[in-house]
């Protein structure tokens, strides 16, 4: 998995929806199951969701704490 797009992960927010504004890593296991069930959005946004719901669905976010925490510094 590439570094950018982990990075998009912990900067991206969610554009519409119940969750607009929330970052896409912030989302809700759930909601992102039923993105997967009735499929994700094309393009980008698409991708980006059904990665972080890969990474949710095998227990790896703390594999995002590290960027999450580079995120937050860097807007210091």
């Amino acid at each position: 998995m590439e570094k950018h797009i982990l990075l998009q992960l912990t900067t991206m927010k969610m554009p519409f929806g119940k969750y607009k504004g929330t970052l896409l890593c912030d989302l809700p296991e759930f909601y992102l199951a039923w993105f997967s069930r009735k499929g994700f959005p094309k393009g980008k946004l698409g991708e980006l969701l059904a990665t972080a719901y890969e990474i949710k669905l095998n227990g790896l976010t703390d594999l995002l704490t590290p960027l999450r925490n580079s995120t937050k510094e860097s807007e210091d």
